[in-house]
């Protein structure tokens, strides 16, 4: 079996339900708000062939002036990867039941760096732990965000993505650039309980925060004019504002927000406490793919809309 290949071996049946659209915008949209985010290093913006401005800001999770070493793997063979049963489109399950997703295609990238044999199987998220814990695998990529309570059951890589966050405006809206001194009175949606609310509540005094119960209710707010803007995770705005839900009504506004004291550390592949030689050599596969545009072209892939 070639090195580079990733033989699939999924364990639960899915449900054709879970394969109608592999971008399920509003189950992934209340599972992605879970996620937290870090400050990152901006890359360059993406351009496509012809095009001469900017289309996608891609960006960039590694320092260029922090190459890893690759790690001795004399005595690594393969790398039994696991990831969640249905999260898209990050990890799902395609027509023919096997994984797939932005997940599954990066562990398919560390593998081919690392030239070694890697499987993937599908569990459910609440397992990731004790799967790994137990030796039944060797890394967990499914999303999982790094927080003091998972560092202290399991080990990281690097951070791979991170989720900011972002305003959002009608497109016929005056408002540019959302700086709390220029939204006095601005009437601003925000799913309540959330770290966006809190981080509006903290630094945008001046702005009218009308919390909402849950993330379509806040968009429909925005698109009948409801209210001047929406605040919320920039991943799931960006697939919303990319879909037909959105019916194009919309743009985001400003930059992204990354204060990691409300919105976390990030994202990044779960090992077993200990396992050093796994965690460095899958920090090096993702730094060599990063490094010669690999990464870019599967981010570009998945997110023709940039949170960033």
């Amino acid at each position: 079996m070639p090195g580079n290949t990733v033989p699939v071996q999924p364990e639960i049946t899915v449900s054709r339900y879970h394969l109608r659209s592999p971008f399920l915008v509003a189950l992934f949209a209340a599972a992605i708000g879970l996620l937290l985010a870090v400050p990152v290093l901006e890359a360059g913006p993406a351009r496509q062939p012809g095009v001469s401005d900017p289309v996608v800001q891609v960006p960039g999770f590694w320092d260029p002036r922090r190459r890893p070493e690759r790690p001795d793997l004399s005595r690594v063979n393969v790398i039994r990867f696991i990831t969640e049963i249905d999260y898209p489109p990050f990890n799902f399950a395609g027509p023919d039941g096997n994984p797939q997703g932005f997940n599954i295609d990066l562990a398919r990238l560390i593998c081919e760096e690392l030239k070694l044999i890697c499987t993937v199987q599908m569990r459910r998220f609440e397992t990731m732990v004790s799967t790994l814990n137990s030796n039944q695998a060797d890394a967990a990529i499914a999303s999982i965000a790094v927080t003091p309570d998972m560092r202290s059951r399991v080990d990281f890589t690097d951070p791979y993505y991170r989720t900011p966050a972002r305003f959002v405006a009608k497109r016929d809206s005056a408002i540019d650039n959302p700086l709390p001194e220029k939204l006095e009175a601005k009437k601003v949606a925000v799913v309540a309980g959330t770290a966006h609310e809190a981080y509006l509540k903290a630094l945008f005094t001046e702005a009218e925060l009308r919390p909402f119960p849950n993330a379509a209710e806040a968009r429909a707010a925005l698109k009948s004019g409801a209210v001047d803007l929406l605040f919320a995770d920039a991943i799931s705005l960006a697939f919303w504002l990319n879909g037909t839900d959105s019916e194009n009504c919309c743009s985001f506004r400003g930059g992204a927000f990354m204060d990691s004291r409300y919105f976390g550390e990030g994202i990044a592949i779960a090992v077993r406490r200990g396992n050093d030689t796994m965690r460095q050599a899958i920090n090096w596969a993702m730094f060599r793919a990063w490094e010669q545009g690999k990464f870019t072209d599967l981010w570009l892939k998945y997110f023709p809309v940039s949170p960033f």
